[in-house]
């Protein structure tokens, strides 16, 4: 290798190392990153906001970089007994951002340190919070009025509602305050805290269906028990409806066959008056005709006033 080659080549690796020593002193703090820097695993200095391009010792210190941002913490549902031992699952999420990131990095190192932190934190503040308050004031947030429908009035739910005087939304916030107190101790600062879901224990939710089943039966049972009375109401109006108008008709129609009668026997009376004899003669025909036959036998005497035409035809 020449001389002139050999100077190349030095010249190439002294540029690369100044390179690589110059990229590792630098570093870039963006709009959403804060950073503290470490010598030997110890920070050096406070933390570095500004956005922009900062220079460090390569190689013996190094950039630790963290969010500025808001961050989500979302929490197990833990199992909690209420005031009034009502046992219940409790789900809640809060929101949280490192305030501090020299005593974030001291206490809890990262970001996972810190869910743990707050886990068992929020965790606990909110079991002791939720202890000391009813169900009732943990369901509700007010004390708005329920719409009252006919299966509320039923069950008389309404009335049995006691008012709250504290509600979720403020037990929220007490849970808030208790756990701001604790997390500037690691460099965090809550935003809010809020109660996600709430639900009862397994036990305890078979047992409110069954209430609840039993309850709509109930119900179901008193609209059979309604529609069984009126369904009964109306087939009694149905016969004496039914009687009246068979009543109705008879009378009508006895009115009508007495009427009817009536002028057959006017008829009759005018036609008798017109030939007594006459008369006596047809109607007596029609008594042979509905009681002779071939087979019909008459024991009468010989005077008999049945046999009055029967003899005069004789003759």
């Amino acid at each position: 290798m020449s001389r002139a080659t050999r100077n190349i080549v030095i010249v190439a690796g002294a540029f690369f190392i100044f390179l690589i020593i110059l990229l590792s002193s630098l570093y870039t703090v963006s709009e959403t990153n804060q950073v503290i820097i470490t010598q030997f695993g110890e920070p050096k200095g406070d933390a570095v906001t500004k956005p922009g391009l900062h220079m460090k010792v390569p190689f013996i210190q190094q950039a630790h970089f963290f969010e500025k941002r808001w961050l989500e913490w979302d929490g197990d549902a833990n199992q909690i007994p209420t005031k009034d031992k009502k046992y219940i699952w409790v789900d809640t999420y809060a929101r949280w951002r490192i305030s501090n990131p020299l005593v974030f990095y001291q206490r809890v190192r990262d970001e996972r340190g810190a869910q743990s932190r707050i886990d068992d934190i929020i965790d606990g503040v909110t079991r002791n919070v939720i202890a000391n308050f009813d169900l009732i004031e943990i369901v509700r947030s007010s004390n708005r009025e329920f719409e009252i429908t006919e299966e509320i009035a039923i069950l008389d739910i309404a009335e049995a509602i006691p008012e709250i005087e504290t509600g979720r939304e403020k037990i929220a916030q007490i849970i808030l305050e208790r756990t701001s107190l604790i997390t500037p101790e690691f460099g965090v600062e809550l935003k809010d805290i809020k109660i996600k879901g709430i639900n009862y224990v397994e036990e305890v939710q078979r047992k409110v269906f069954d209430r609840m089943i039993a309850e709509r039966k109930r119900i179901a049972s008193k609209y059979r028990s309604e529609g069984d009375g009126k369904s009964a109401e109306i087939r009694g109006q149905k016969e004496r409806e039914l009687k009246k108008i068979q009543s109705e008709a008879y009378r009508t129609a006895q009115e009508i066959k007495g009427k009817a009668d009536a002028e057959a026997t006017k008829i009759y009376a005018r036609a008798y008056n017109l030939d007594p004899e006459f008369y006596q003669f047809t109607k007596t025909l029609d008594t042979y005709r509905a009681i002779f036959d071939k087979e019909t036998l008459l024991l009468l005497s010989t005077d008999a006033e049945f046999l009055k035409y029967l003899k005069s035809s004789r003759k």
